[in-house]
């Protein structure tokens, strides 16, 4: 009776143990709403930054190709502590420096400085919400299932805002762009996209994601609950920065994760950041674009839920390498077969890679810090770094890539001031858009081969914890 009665006691204390990982639907919600903002924000610069400085505000493209560079590699890890603070306490900041990088002062020869400033303040502040809020996985529940379900909602979400951003801004600043002001004023630019009316659309589309990010912040502030870490750990103290990084950048399924998916992210940076103007220049599909982008992002969002299942049906690693290659010969037939009814079929087929490159390395690596922890069971709150730096890591290989693109147009005598560009333009945008991204994708994957984390792993890593609970 005695046994019977410790075992009765020890199955509810499991329950109890298992109810209180679990995450309600408004969890969830909430978590994945607080996402959307930056993604909301991170679209509309992703497609419209780039030919906003060339066309509207007219720096050179050398010069753009130092704001996007610069930029981007500029937010670094900060040591944050706790989470929630940091996200709530930079959104104002972030609205501010996000709305004046949309705005054209009136000098003329400063504006790559003003670009410049504000596109690197930008950066620092969304880094430090990016960070603290991508790390507030792991303080969600210590349930694999739970945060991968969470994972997925966020991604969802996230999608959604990339959507939403594109949509706010490709509609607002279409009556801004090519075809009518070609029209109206032949083959000058600055006849229109250089005056009172272009400038203003863009700054009615920021004030518009501005608004959405104070919103989403708001929402996710109220019902979102950040956990403690329920792991013990023989240590009073935690380790000091230093040496938790460099336990870190020794852990090899973790640089193996994040070197496979620089390049992949260098791919799809490389399609998102120069489709407009390749939409623009090389093809003959400049009325399509902003419902081209929307067509992409629809079927990524519809598409979570199909890899959310496939991955928990054949693993992760698989739906990877299925989702992330899918898109290689579509961007190779939009480049060789340029017409509007293969493009649309190109979009749709694209979205399902774009969700798999977004929902994957998000779902993964909360496998890794759960298998750093069991390599290092004196080792705490380390989480952070983990998240930082592959969010630094990225943001440094989407710099680059932005800049050396940029810089290519340079190189084939990109001109701001007219609606028609040479054949050089042209064709850099087709290896921009189609031989570029798939070589990086190609190198993502071989690199994926090697990442040690499998199905089995995984599952052994989860007993292993919940024992160590």
């Amino acid at each position: 009776r005695e046994r019977e009665r410790q075992m009765r006691e020890e199955r509810e204390r499991e329950r109890e143990t298992y109810m209180s990982q679990r995450l309600s639907f408004c969890s969830k919600l909430c978590f994945a709403i607080g996402g959307a903002p930056k993604e909301v924000a991170a679209s509309a610069t992703a497609f419209f930054l780039q030919i906003y400085l060339l066309d509207v505000a007219q720096i050179t493209p050398m010069q753009a190709s130092m704001v996007l560079f610069i930029g981007k590699v500029w937010g670094k890890w900060t040591k944050i502590g706790r989470l929630m603070p940091w996200m709530v306490g930079c959104t104002p900041f972030v609205v501010v420096s996000y709305f004046y990088l949309w705005y054209v002062p009136s000098f003329t020869h400063g504006r790559f400085i003003w670009y410049l400033g504000f596109y690197c303040l930008y950066q620092t502040l969304i880094t430090c919400f990016h960070v603290p809020y991508s790390a507030l996985t792991m303080f969600l529940s210590t349930d694999q299932k739970e945060r991968d379900s969470a994972t997925a909602y966020r991604m969802t979400l996230e999608i959604l805002g990339t959507l939403v951003g594109a949509a706010i801004q490709g509609q607002i600043v279409a009556s801004a762009h090519m075809r009518k002001h070609c029209l109206d004023h032949g083959n000058s630019s600055t006849g229109y996209l250089g005056n009172g009316s272009g400038k203003e659309v863009y700054m009615i589309a920021a004030g518009v994601v501005a608004a959405v990010f104070l919103v989403c912040t708001v929402v996710m502030f109220l019902g979102v609950r950040e956990r403690d870490d329920p792991y013990p750990t023989p240590v009073e103290e935690q380790l000091p920065f230093h040496k938790g990084f460099i336990l870190v950048m020794k852990h090899g399924p973790y640089l193996t994760l994040t070197a496979a998916f620089l390049f992949i992210t260098v791919a799809i940076q490389l399609v998102q950041s120069n489709f407009v103007l390749f939409c623009t220049y090389a093809v003959d599909l400049k009325d399509h674009f902003q419902n081209i982008v929307l067509t992409i992002l629809v079927s990524a969002v519809v598409s979570i839920p199909m890899w959310q299942w496939f991955l928990q049906r054949f693993g992760k690693k698989t739906a990877a390498f299925c989702g992330i290659s899918w898109i290689m010969p579509f961007t190779l037939m939009l480049v060789f077969i340029p017409y509007v009814a293969v493009a649309y079929v190109v979009a749709v087929a694209s979205g399902l890679s774009v969700a798999a490159s977004l929902l994957l390395p998000w779902s993964m690596l909360p496998d890794v810090v759960d298998n750093f922890r069991l390599a290092n069971p004196t080792s705490k709150g380390h989480e952070a770094i983990f998240y930082s730096f592959y969010v630094f890591f990225t943001k440094f290989a989407s710099g680059i890539s932005l800049g050396v693109s940029t810089l290519c147009l340079q190189f084939a005598e990109y001109d701001t001031s007219s609606c028609k560009q040479k054949p050089a333009v042209a064709y850099t945008l087709k290896l921009l858009i189609g031989v570029a991204p798939v070589a990086f994708i190609i190198t993502g994957l071989i690199i994926l081969i090697f990442y040690p984390i499998s199905e089995e792993v995984r599952l052994r890593n989860r007993t292993s914890l919940e024992e160590l609970r």
